[in-house]
């Protein structure tokens, strides 16, 4: 991987104009369709979130179900934690071709858009975070209760409908330079079907049944889409919004630890934003982050390497000087 990710950590500069690709995609007819379709994306995963609840309530879920929706969770999950962010967009580690490619595809099974946009888009979110040019924060339209309220819809759904693109080729060229993540880029509705359609195989094989097939399709597919959706944006608005802060950074990234499992250790979004070439996200004690860990598990299998793990200088560095003021005297007092 060629990025660069300390450009991600140059001071903010004025905001430049977003510029579309429309005539490269195909122009706005294309770009209505795509629109469409995440539009189907986000509302039918939804609804069958909503309506999980009293189906649950009323008819229970089969072990077989349960199986698949966490199961093609944490794939997904771990696939936009591990490859779409930690590798593919900060370069916090280097991997073999084949766990490239196995990240890649994995984290396209997210349903949370193409490759090369989704890595473009986050780049471009930590050069201006939380600030004018920033694709989705949630103080965007200021700091009154109602101004938040707006913001947070913004962060969480609403920037993804917004007609401007954030130009591919300039906060991912590396990836539009490789040929086969460009072509799994391009395949993103193809390996959409895939992770839709594997629950409902599986499990109409398993009962040799349509009912089992469907029930598989409504929780593997269609509630465990929405679950990890509205996980994964979180972290775009309930991160940037409130969570304890003891890093420094440039924003307003916090640190939810409600959200940690779920979000595969994305949460401690602090420590992130402070540190974001780090591949370890939850560096305390007793702070939950599978995708580092797994991200160790491929180190010692010799299939990642160069992997940038959190030094104690380097993190004790980017504490808040009160956090740091105040350890020292308990350190002192303990001694």
């Amino acid at each position: 991987m060629t990025s660069s990710p300390d450009v991600l950590d140059s001071p903010e500069k004025a905001p430049e104009p977003i510029t579309t690709e429309a005539g490269t995609l195909g122009g706005e007819q294309r770009r209505s369709m795509e629109q469409v379709a995440l539009l189907l994306f986000i509302t039918l995963p939804f609804v069958a979130l909503v309506a999980a609840v009293p189906l649950l309530w009323g008819w229970g879920v089969s072990w077989l179900d349960l199986g698949l929706l966490v199961g093609m969770y944490f794939l997904g999950c771990h696939g936009i934690t591990i490859g779409f962010h930690r590798h593919f967009t900060h370069g916090a580690f280097k991997a073999k071709r084949p766990l490239k490619i196995t990240l890649a595809i994995m984290g396209s099974m997210a349903v949370e858009g193409p490759l090369v946009r989704w890595v473009a888009d986050h780049r471009k979110h930590h050069k201006y975070s939380d600030a004018d040019g920033d694709p989705h924060s949630p103080w965007r339209y200021g700091e009154t209760i109602p101004a938040l309220l707006k913001g947070l819809w913004w962060a969480h759904i609403g920037w993804m409908f917004n007609e401007e693109q954030t130009p591919q080729h300039k906060y991912a060229p590396d990836l539009v330079r490789d040929p086969g993540l460009r072509r799994i880029s391009r395949q993103f509705v193809l390996w959409t079907t895939v992770s839709l359609l594997i629950p409902p195989l599986v499990g109409g094989l398993a009962t040799w049944s349509w009912q089992g097939a469907l029930t598989a399709f409504f929780w593997g597919s269609l509630v465990r889409v929405a679950l990890l959706h509205h996980v994964t944006w979180s972290i775009n608005s309930i991160c940037h919004a409130v969570g304890k802060r003891p890093f420094r950074s440039r924003d307003r990234s916090g640190n939810v630890w409600w959200l940690a499992v779920l979000s595969c250790g994305e949460s401690w979004h602090n420590l992130h934003h402070a540190d974001p070439t780090c591949a370890r996200h939850g560096v305390e004690r007793g702070q939950l982050d599978s995708s580092a860990r797994l991200i160790r598990w491929f180190e010692l299998a010799g299939w990642a390497y160069d992997v940038r793990w959190p030094r104690k200088n380097r993190i004790d560095s980017r504490r808040q000087e009160e956090t740091g003021s105040r350890r020292g005297k308990e350190t002192a007092q303990a001694a």
